[in-house]
């Protein structure tokens, strides 16, 4: 029961939702997010990425074993096939998984980026994109649509539109756009998170790539329930010939740390970064399941991890060169 005022609401304990843990590494290690283009471009392509990937995979696992503790670090990889279904992974896995070993490097969890969309018939962007708290800058007149109809995300307040006008009469004057946390001057950023082309609504790289970190910061639920887990994958299963029949995410090494993991960092293409920005833009403006943050931060302080409070401060990133 709780007390509200002077009345009394009684509620079914049973009845809510628990917010189940996720078991947790303490980094997980993103070692590609390729574009339909690269794994087109052939087995030459993603043998110059791993190569490149190589030595700042190593470097992430130096840092994560600082203070002398023996580390959990798990690895991962995203197959960008959401727009555009690039080959069949009969085709394409085995290559990428033999070009990541030639480098001397090991996949355990592998992603389907559609898995960002829908995992399991569970509709895991529309849940993100539901806990969107849109941040209003100061100044704010309502003139711009939320988020939820424009499907748009700004980290601050954008440039008015300008009035029509009438001849002979004076040019309105110019605003600029300005970032909400600026420090002196402005990095500002309008981040389309999707669009309907064709009725059916679309979801940007940078929005399920949001979605994508939260996963691997173990902070995502679908009715208390965690969403986008792993299946484990026998290493002598043949891939199957339709990106559909693949789980979303596969576990490729039985014995890897866990998928989640209390930090991520990710080793990707310089390319990619605008599309990072855009993720630490959408994950600042996430309100994150709570009981799920407690729980993670619950099991930092029994294992004696310092933990940031924000969620985009436990992400870090390596931009290498193009191959």
């Amino acid at each position: 029961m709780t007390e509200t005022g002077t009345s009394a609401v009684f509620r079914e304990t049973t009845l809510e939702p628990r917010t189940q843990a996720v078991p947790l590494a303490h980094v997980s290690l993103e070692l590609g997010h390729l574009y339909p283009e690269d794994f087109e471009a052939g087995p030459q392509r993603l043998r110059a990425h791993f190569a490149q990937v190589r030595p700042w995979a190593d470097a992430a696992r130096t840092v994560a074993a600082a203070g002398g503790r023996r580390p959990r670090v798990s690895t991962c990889f995203l197959v960008d096939e959401y727009c555009t279904r690039v080959s069949t992974p009969a085709a394409l896995l085995p290559v990428v998984l033999a070009e990541a070993e030639r480098a001397g490097l090991v996949i355990d969890y592998l992603a389907r980026e559609s898995g960002c969309a829908v995992a399991d018939g569970v509709p895991v962007a529309e849940g993100v994109r539901a806990r969107l708290v849109e941040s209003p800058p100061p100044g704010s007149d309502g003139s711009r649509p939320p988020v939820g109809r424009s499907g748009w995300l700004a980290n601050g307040r954008r440039t008015p539109d300008a009035p029509t006008v009438e001849a002979m009469a004076d040019a309105p004057v110019w605003h600029p756009p300005a970032e909400t946390t600026a420090r002196r001057h402005s990095v500002f950023l309008d981040a389309e998170l999707w669009d309907e082309p064709t009725g059916r609504r679309v979801w940007s790289c940078a929005f399920l790539a949001a979605v994508w970190q939260l996963a691997r910061l173990g902070l995502l639920r679908h009715c208390g329930e965690p969403v986008l887990q792993p299946v484990p994958w026998a290493a002598d299963e043949d891939f199957p010939g339709d990106w559909d029949a693949l789980p979303p995410l596969i576990r490729l090494t039985p014995c890897a740390a866990p998928f989640s993991a209390y930090r991520t960092c990710s080793v990707l293409p310089s390319r990619l970064l605008p599309v990072e920005h855009a993720v630490r833009v959408v994950l600042d403006q996430v309100n994150v399941e709570p009981q799920a943050l407690r729980q993670v931060a619950e099991r930092a302080s029994v294992e004696g991890l310092s933990l940031p409070e924000e969620i985009t401060d436990r992400i870090s990133y390596v931009f290498h060169e193009e191959p």
